[in-house]
């Protein structure tokens, strides 16, 4: 397949890309930001997305702020155009490490040499690693409009299948990490390596020293993808680690199997709801595992 037909436009600068969004829109055009284009390229392949105008945000990475990873006071900020390769060889904190290890689960190199960070929390797939991750560390994405700077947290950038927070006629510029997680990781189970998740999850534990200075669990997060229209936090998971008790398979399967049971899956053959489930409590366990200091 082959995209329907559009109109192509080269964005200067932020302020350009806004104002070429909203005349375009204001003449009746439906134009989609375009980055890496490798969520919103198969999709017009497919005719899935049939926008009638694209705006090119390539130029833009000449601007440094564009494609900076900076790294100062417990956060973490990616520029807009950062993409995944950059994160995967980037040498972060110990508190976004996990962010350069969850690289290796996204598609392949050509990809991730590619796509954006930007791109891929603002196409909303629910099964996406930049997803759980923004959930996972407290991301918040800046976006420019016609009405100027905004700022979204991740507990509210997700609305469903594909569906964001981010306005049509804003452009995000920035995606700041604001919650440092050094026990922390992600894992999913695909059919082939660099297809797309059935089911991720990622962890993050918080560890304290205990009695005769065993490290103990006292908390963390829990996000799954691909059980629910977006990606979602699994308070009933959480509530199981809050609840403490020293980093091993037995509270880890607890976490799991809490998870497991927390969640109502679509049940579409032949992934059904069952197996969901079944992967959702291996890979909850298996995160947990990394994340206390296992397996990489």
């Amino acid at each position: 397949m082959k995209p329907a037909a559009f109109t192509y436009h080269r964005a200067h600068d932020v302020t350009d890309a806004v104002g070429l969004l909203s005349d375009l829109a204001a003449a009746g055009e439906d134009p989609k930001l375009i980055a890496g284009g490798q969520s919103l390229m198969p999709m017009m392949n497919f005719r899935l997305a049939r926008p009638s105008a694209l705006v090119d945000l390539g130029p833009l990475r000449r601007l440094p702020s564009m494609t900076a990873l900076d790294a100062e006071a417990g956060t973490l900020t990616l520029g807009a155009l950062v993409t995944h390769h950059a994160v995967e060889t980037a040498t972060l904190p110990d508190g976004f490490a996990v962010l350069a290890r969850a690289m290796r689960w996204v598609g392949h190199l050509p990809i991730r040499s590619r796509g954006t960070v930007a791109g891929s929390l603002v196409h909303g797939d629910a099964t996406a690693e930049w997803c759980l991750l923004a959930l996972l560390l407290d991301a918040v994405v800046v976006t420019e409009g016609p009405a100027g700077r905004r700022e979204i947290p991740a507990d509210e950038l997700f609305h469903g299948f594909y569906a964001t927070a981010v306005e049509p006629d804003e452009v995000v510029v920035e995606v700041r990490f604001t919650r440092p997680a050094p026990h922390a990781a992600l894992s999913e189970f695909a059919r082939r390596h660099g297809d797309f998740a059935i089911v991720d999850a990622a962890v993050a534990l918080d560890l304290a020293a205990g009695d005769m200075t065993a490290e103990q669990v006292t908390g963390g997060r829990v996000v799954l993808g691909g059980v629910a229209p977006a990606p979602v936090r699994v308070p009933e998971a959480e509530a199981v680690l809050a609840a403490g008790g020293a980093p091993g398979p037995e509270l880890f399967a607890a976490v799991a199997d809490a998870a497991a049971a927390a969640i109502d899956p679509p049940d579409d053959p032949p992934v059904t709801a069952a197996y969901r489930r079944r992967l959702t409590r291996t890979l909850v366990a298996d995160a947990c595992a990394q994340a206390a200091g296992g397996p990489r």
